[in-house]
């Protein structure tokens, strides 16, 4: 940091003013977290200290993804109310994983919701989705629905 002054040692009111001779680092907490690691019934993310099983991860944080809020099951698969959550955060991508033998669907008319948005979705088995959703999350404000089991 520098002063700026006069030759002759004296100061206006511009001469108060501290620069920076250094690039300024802005970091962008609003940022989609990263996965850390993803197993059988376990996700890890950063910025959470104890993993989920199934997660919601989208601009500025994550959270549980409890099925039980939207009626959200194997069969009828992931709801409209779920994504919904993930834009509402900000996403402007969206990453839907299956589980890790694909048995969680995704029906039609959440498709359609996010067509309807134009919001591009990503459907993949988890393993698939976490790593997308990683590269993804280095450019873009991306939301992800994980499920770790079956």
């Amino acid at each position: 940091m520098k002063q700026i002054g006069s030759a002759a040692g004296s100061t206006d009111c511009v001469a108060n003013k501290w620069l920076a001779d250094d690039i300024i680092i802005v970091i962008n907490e609003n940022r989609s977290p990263r996965i850390k690691h993803v197993s059988w019934g376990r996700l890890e993310v950063e910025g959470k200290a104890e993993p989920y099983k199934d997660a919601k991860l989208f601009p500025g944080g994550s959270r549980e993804w409890n099925w039980q809020e939207t009626g959200t099951n194997h069969v009828p698969g992931i709801q409209q109310t779920d994504v919904k959550e993930l834009l509402d955060h900000g996403a402007k991508i969206v990453v839907l994983s299956r589980g890790m033998k694909e048995c969680l669907e995704v029906p039609r008319e959440t498709l359609d919701f996010l067509k309807g948005r134009q919001i591009p979705v990503h459907v993949l088995p988890t393993a698939d989705a976490a790593k997308l959703y990683n590269q993804l999350a280095e450019k873009e404000p991306v939301g992800g629905l994980f499920h770790t089991t079956c």
